[in-house]
């Protein structure tokens, strides 16, 4: 929940986590409260496409960045029509934006869109805190004359907590559309939206995919109807323990054979499908460099991460599925977190990261390129 008016920077404002921890700063963007999950993001670029990526519905985000908004706000990197951060969370916003492509500062975009906002607080500290205690519910309350700490500690307590939410059709597309292929058409694709970023497609254009872009409540009648030569599913916000619509759907795509590729919540329901569980991690992975291994060549990827549940498979044995054997293919060089999963005995993998990486890093690229492949495999 988001109430708003046009902010000012003078405006007191403080942030207040479930726990009792306040942080005291001045308004930053509009003025009025909201409520979300405090998490933090260790990008130094791409506040534009971190505040429009679905994956952050019912999120307080925190730059890690000590300066953010030194680019201001353009309209070509949006990576959705809107900001779904429920909060933002700076330490010092940069006075006056300087790009030749922006159309206004990141403040201005804030307001115009309603976003609360909080500056000026020491965000190592509330990094710090929020590694140390985990991710949790806060909220952000700005205005000349605010109510007394302990009632709004439990104002934000009464909020409900990320675990065991369902998010991702608020997120998605209620209607289909289509991504046409850039150049010769030569494969087609149904994707799922479970919040996808407008990336995603156009990677996959780019590679000669027409892509259909689906509703998360498609049903395996509406992906056939396009005739995919593969299926995606996409990123999204929310616990994947509550998606039993999209592991129902990705079960029959499975039990189809046809090629699969997901990403981030699209591996979460690989996971489940093939009879893993899921867990929430205690501060989760959020950023563009986070450092992955792929375990098929050996090589290490910085990779783009927007995650707070993880995947529970064993990493280092084959396991045997509904849909023949699997393995983990990718992993997190910090923490060890199952960043990817593949079948041995058809043509469907996953990776918990965003190798679309608007705006970066490009590391993981190729993994559309393996997505092709496995559509050319089998077509001959």
């Amino acid at each position: 929940m988001t109430t708003s008016t046009r902010g000012a920077s003078k405006v007191p404002a403080v942030l207040v986590l479930e726990d009792g921890r306040v942080f005291r700063g001045r308004a930053y963007g509009a003025v009025g409260e909201t409520f979300g999950e405090a998490v933090f993001s260790t990008g130094m670029t791409g506040y534009q496409e971190t505040l429009t990526d679905p994956s952050y519905d019912r999120q307080i985000v925190v730059a890690t960045a000590p300066q953010i908004g030194n680019t201001g706000w353009n309209d070509e990197d949006d990576e959705s029509s809107r900001i779904w951060v429920s909060g933002y969370v700076v330490r010092d916003p940069a006075r006056i934006p300087s790009n030749w492509r922006a159309a206004r500062s990141l403040d201005d975009e804030l307001v115009a869109q309603n976003i609360v906002g909080i500056s000026g607080i020491d965000t190592r500290a509330l990094t710090r805190h929020l590694r140390e205690r985990g991710s949790m519910r806060s909220g952000i309350f700005s205005g000349e004359t605010l109510p007394a700490d302990a009632d709004l500690v439990s104002r934000v307590q009464a909020q409900p907590a990320m675990k065991g939410l369902s998010l991702y059709e608020e997120v998605a597309t209620k209607e289909t559309y289509v991504v046409p292929a850039v150049g010769t058409k030569r494969f087609t694709v149904a994707a799922i939206d479970l919040g996808i970023k407008g990336m995603t497609p156009h990677r996959m254009a780019e590679r000669g995919i027409e892509v259909h872009v689906l509703p998360a409540t498609a049903t395996e009648d509406d992906v056939y109807a396009v005739n995919p030569d593969g299926v995606f599913f996409s990123n999204g916000p929310g616990d994947p323990a509550t998606a039993e619509g999209p592991v129902a759907l990705m079960t029959a795509v499975l039990a189809r054979r046809t090629p699969l590729f997901g990403i981030c919540f699209g591996n979460q329901i690989l996971g489940r499908a093939l009879g893993f569980g899921t867990y929430k991690l205690k501060y989760g992975h959020r950023g563009i460099n986070q450092p992955v291994q792929d375990r098929t060549t050996g090589k290490v990827e910085v990779t783009a991460h927007n995650h707070g549940f993880a995947v529970d498979a064993p990493l280092d044995k084959v396991s045997e599925t509904p849909f023949g054997r699997a393995e983990v293919s990718h992993v997190c060089l910090n923490d060890q977190v199952v960043e990817g999963l593949q079948l041995l005995d058809q043509p469907a993998f996953s990776v918990q990261y965003h190798p679309e990486a608007a705006a970066g890093p490009h590391d993981a690229a190729y993994l559309f390129d393996r997505f092709v492949s496995l559509m050319e495999g089998q077509r001959a």
